[in-house]
């Protein structure tokens, strides 16, 4: 089931009531919806950085049980698999959340931060998807089943590194070109 909800509508409901009123003011008002919009994008990676961060640990159990199994045959690719979580998440972790300086030749517009919010809510399900294979594999490697390891870790990969691609697309979208 997926966690999308619409960030920013739920932002600016909880404004306090000083806030509602500057956002009265013309010159406010943009720059205070701005901000939610900013501020809304943040929630949801925040969001999307938890739930990789959470897979990365649940990575890192099902490495342990390998290695005390000793299937030497995949711990490489699962070595590699939790370091490219990492590097993922701290990326998402990290991204660029729509500002523009002042002197900035190319500005973030309303629009585009809206876009912006829409992007990064269609990735809550891409990574609802890498966090359910992770299970699966956890509980796989549980019940002591490795017969299928390797053909999980090389999925994960390849499921990992198409959200990532997806996800560097969002600098585009930020600026509007895509």
């Amino acid at each position: 089931m997926s966690e999308k909800k619409d960030f920013y509508e739920k932002a600016k409901k909880q404004m306090r009531l000083s806030e509602r009123i500057l956002a009265e003011i013309p010159g406010f008002r943009g720059y205070k919806e701005k901000e939610l919009r900013r501020e809304s994008d943040r929630l949801i990676r925040n969001h999307l950085y938890r739930k990789l961060s959470e897979a990365k640990s649940d990575l890192k159990d099902v490495f342990q049980k390998l290695s005390d199994r000793r299937l030497f045959e995949v711990l490489t690719g699962m070595d590699r698999l939790v370091a490219k979580f990492d590097r993922v998440a701290e990326k998402v972790n990290h991204a660029s959340y729509g500002y523009a300086g002042f002197f900035n030749v190319v500005k973030v517009e309303e629009e585009n931060l809206d876009r912006m919010i829409d992007f990064d809510n269609r990735l809550i399900d891409d990574v609802e998807k890498i966090v359910s294979e992770v299970k699966a594999f956890k509980t796989e490697v549980i019940k002591q089943e490795f017969g299928k390891a390797k053909e999980r870790i090389q999925h994960l990969v390849e499921t990992l590194e198409a959200f990532e691609e997806t996800f560097d697309k969002r600098g585009e979208v930020i600026l509007g070109v895509s």
